[in-house]
């Protein structure tokens, strides 16, 4: 038999979304949101030449460094140097920094356990102001390259510099503001949703040029419509991954209640094969930005004999380099299980199962149980760190033998597809939400009508 939210869900038509008030106002909170962004998205920094940076970035020769995978999250901003350049990636690499060191620093990790709602926002200041912190590197990295290339900027100098970096990590820090907004004040999670508004608006770009190389004769047909075919294909595996999950069947014990038994019940408890979502993916590619800033910041520098090295590191850090590559693989395993083991705690879980009388058939409540949940959810995120990195590294393979006709990667296509699922799994619960208390408000008042149908109250719910 259908549960009560499969049957709603079954039911719920445009009347009832229409009926959706608090629905309306969160989804035009977030369309306007996203509308800022991409308008900020067109707003050069001042002092950049457009033309001449235009055709530096289409140039397949030029040495971009680390702007190429800014582009990718940022929705074109760095092919015009906008003001949301930076996008919120130094948002991501600081979040991620806080979390490492909540796990080995002890006064965070205190802060995380036992602080409760006010450690929490003491660790998301911490974020923020960290988040000034790389957003000043990089942006200082990014100011100093385009100060070195001739022809890109209008008047080079340490006054392009200082207005870049303000501007720049100003538009960072707008975004993270915008994102937190969005998370309370409108649908699905804000700094994803901006992260996803960015793919998004290159993918037709993406498609015209992909069509334009193939009515050029660049592009075979053939090439063509495997690259279709392999993007339709991965959709569909995501969509499968993200919906797969271990149910692990938990008892809960019969009791006697005066002169009938009750209990009894079995439930389940899911495991998703992916717990960590689309975090580890973002982590990494955030992640690897910081060492390429640095080796962007010291390549233009004269190096003493013993740095040799670095140029050739740093050449060897771009995207679709082998040593990217291997980087970024090891880095999305690391992340599925770091994220994992920070969102599930086998032994909370089973404490919670024997405080409320639930176990496991065939396993002992407490420590076994726990020994067993974390071997089960090894095995899964095992497997969900591999579906990851296939996902994000096979495409790049691909797109190398195709050269740069695809720059629409399995990074990007995981994004777009894993916060569109959970976006709109947010809306269907605010829908449901939103039944419930229709369902309530009719129930109290067929009750109000039944208590006084012998009087006068009874005729105030008049049939017409």
């Amino acid at each position: 038999m259908a549960s009560a939210a499969e049957q709603l869900a079954a039911n719920m038509n445009m009347g009832s979304f229409a009926k959706a008030t608090e629905l309306h106002k969160r989804l035009l909170f977030t369309l306007g949101a996203l509308l800022v962004y991409r308008i900020g998205t067109y707003v050069p920094i001042p002092g950049i030449n457009s033309e001449a940076f235009l055709q530096f970035f289409q140039d397949p020769e030029g040495k971009r460094g680390i702007l190429d995978m800014f582009n990718m999250f940022s929705g074109g901003a760095v092919q015009r140097m906008a003001v949301f350049a930076l996008n919120v990636m130094p948002y991501i690499s600081a979040s991620i920094i806080v979390q490492l060191m909540g796990a080995v620093y002890p006064p965070w990790e205190k802060l995380k356990k036992e602080g409760g709602e006010s450690g929490r926002k003491q660790l998301n200041q911490y974020t923020r102001y960290l988040t000034v912190f790389l957003a000043l590197m990089q942006s200082f990295g990014i100011a100093i390259g385009l100060n070195s290339q001739p022809g890109l900027i209008d008047t080079p100098g340490l006054f392009f510099i200082v207005s870049t970096v303000t501007t720049l990590t100003g538009g960072t820090m707008f975004l993270m503001w915008l994102g937190e907004q969005v998370t309370a004040r409108g649908v699905g999670n804000g700094i994803s949703l901006i992260i996803f508004a960015g793919i998004v608006a290159v993918l037709p770009g993406s498609i015209a040029r992909m069509l334009g190389l193939a009515q050029e004769g660049q592009m075979s047909a053939f090439a063509l419509l495997f690259i279709a075919t392999l993007a339709v294909a991965v959709v569909v595996f995501i969509v499968f991954m993200e919906r797969a999950q271990r149910r692990l069947l938990i008892q809960y014990p019969k009791r006697q209640e005066g002169n009938r038994m009750a209990g009894g019940e079995r439930s389940f408890l899911p495991l998703k094969v992916n717990t960590a979502g689309v975090i580890p993916p973002i982590f990494a590619s955030s992640l690897l930005m910081l060492p390429t800033t640095v080796a962007q910041l010291t390549a233009q520098a004269n190096l003493p004999p013993w740095m040799s090295w670095l140029p050739l590191v740093t050449s060897q850090m771009q995207h679709g380099q082998p040593l990217f590559t291997a980087l970024y693989g090891v880095l999305i395993v690391f992340f599925c299980f770091f994220y994992t083991s920070i969102t599930f705690n086998p032994e909370d879980t089973a404490e919670n199962l024997r405080k409320y009388g639930g176990f496991l058939p065939g396993i002992r409540p407490g420590k076994r149980t726990a020994e067993y949940l974390d071997y089960v959810l090894t095995r899964l995120t095992t497997i969900g760190a591999a579906y990851i990195t296939a996902v994000c590294l096979i495409p790049e393979f691909i797109g190398a033998q195709f050269g740069n006709g695809i720059i629409f990667g399995g990074t990007s296509i995981l994004i777009v597809v894993s916060v569109t699922m959970d976006t709109v799994a947010q809306i269907q619960s605010q829908l449901l939400a939103h039944q419930y208390e229709g369902l309530i408000k009719k129930a109290k008042l067929r009750g109000r009508g039944g208590k006084g149908s012998g009087g006068r109250g009874a005729l105030a719910p008049a049939r017409r």
